[in-house]
């Protein structure tokens, strides 16, 4: 169904409150810039930025709930006789070969990071996107395998997804923090995936295959 004209403005409102506080945030850090401020820079109330962002560190992290479901959505799109550990190697490796902003690979990435490193709220709710990325994943696994309750294998390998993302994710904000170009960089993101997927066991390569037709 089309976007109504509601649901439209209540997009690009917010839209346009993230990108103010953003450039707010890195032009003068984190912990300085206030909500008033933000609110007035985006021409709307505080009442209206606390409608659409519950906690100032969603404004900056808005795509929280996008990267919560990141693995689970590449495990429920596998193909057919594909892993799940197969399905996030490709899809991991695709997003490093185009150059995702999603995964750091763009020139900006390195002010985006300091902006971070200076904020203890930040980095507390980064961690706890990536534990709900996990729980997610590890009942995306349950349900989809069909697993018993109790059951630790989903749980088990969620983990190990997870320390793939993880560690890609936290190699190339590491290597463009020293600014260097995103094309570079890809290059030996790939190498490193290819030596973390000799790391992996069996179990791990073969559980929850999809089945053909």
């Amino acid at each position: 169904m089309s976007e109504g004209l509601r649901e439209r403005k209540k997009r690009q409102t917010k839209q346009r409150i993230s990108d103010v506080a953003t450039g707010l945030f890195l032009e003068h850090g984190f912990v300085t810039v206030t909500i008033a401020e933000i609110a007035e820079a985006a021409d709307v109330s505080v009442n209206t930025v606390y409608n659409y962002f519950p906690a100032k560190e969603d404004l900056f992290l808005d795509r929280g709930e996008a990267v919560v479901d990141r693995l689970s959505g590449y495990v429920r799109g596998r193909r057919a006789g594909e892993s799940a550990a197969a399905a996030v190697l490709r899809e991991l490796r695709a997003d490093v070969e185009g150059l995702s902003p999603g995964i750091g690979l763009f020139p900006g990435w390195a002010d985006f990071m300091k902006v971070i490193t200076e904020a203890h709220a930040l980095r507390s709710r980064l961690w706890e996107i990536q534990q709900e990325a996990l729980a997610h994943l590890t009942r995306t696994l349950a349900e989809d395998t069909g697993a018993a309750e109790g059951d630790p294998m989903p749980g088990l390998i969620a983990g190990q997804l997870s320390w793939l993302h993880g560690t890609l994710m936290a190699w190339i904000g590491d290597e463009m923090s020293k600014r260097r170009e995103p094309a570079e960089v890809s290059r030996e993101a790939l190498v490193l995936l290819d030596e973390m997927e000799e790391l992996l066991g069996e179990k791990v390569l073969n559980y929850a295959v999809r089945a053909a037709g």
